[in-house]
């Protein structure tokens, strides 16, 4: 798998779904391109404007906590962003972020120190997080085998479609 390099855009903690997607878009389409372009807006009504192809969300604890919809995932992949690092996530997030082929990684100490702007480098394979702009190195929780190969195939359904089985059994 190749490594991840994008930009920084940091946001703190508890983000909820609802802020990542609010309600009123979300319920009316599930096309990832229509969700990315209001994605964040309840924060930063020009997020999905700034964003570049391949950048990277940082934030804080328990980050995608909230309703259980698939779309707020498939807003940030619809808006450019290549991965979520965060303290911690909100499970559900965390299973339909793998699910549909985006990488999220777990790393207190990334979340901590990564600033916005900053450009970060992500080897998913051995769990490292590299940031370019400081020259600090983190180490994240490292993705089991199987999570791997969801996200090398882009998701669960890519991965079945490919394979008629599962990565697990």
């Amino acid at each position: 798998m190749e490594k991840i390099r994008g930009r920084a855009w940091r946001f703190g903690d508890h983000v909820d779904t609802d802020v990542i997607i609010p309600y009123k878009y979300k319920a009316r389409t599930i096309d990832p391109k229509e969700l990315g372009m209001h994605c964040m807006e309840g924060l930063d009504p020009d997020f999905p404007k700034k964003v570049v192809e391949g950048d990277v969300m940082v934030a804080g604890k328990n980050f995608g906590c909230g309703s259980s919809r698939e779309q707020a995932p498939l807003a940030i992949m619809g808006c450019g962003i290549s991965a979520v690092i965060a303290a911690s996530f909100a499970r559900i997030f965390y299973r339909n972020a793998v699910n549909l082929g985006l990488p999220v990684l777990e790393s207190v100490e990334a979340s901590k120190s990564i600033n916005q702007g900053d450009t970060i480098e992500i080897s998913l394979e051995d769990g490292t997080i590299e940031d370019l702009t400081t020259g600090e190195r983190f180490r994240a929780l490292k993705p089991p085998p199987f999570l791997l190969e969801l996200l090398r195939e882009g998701g669960l359904i890519k991965y079945y479609r490919k394979y008629a089985r599962f990565p697990w059994g």
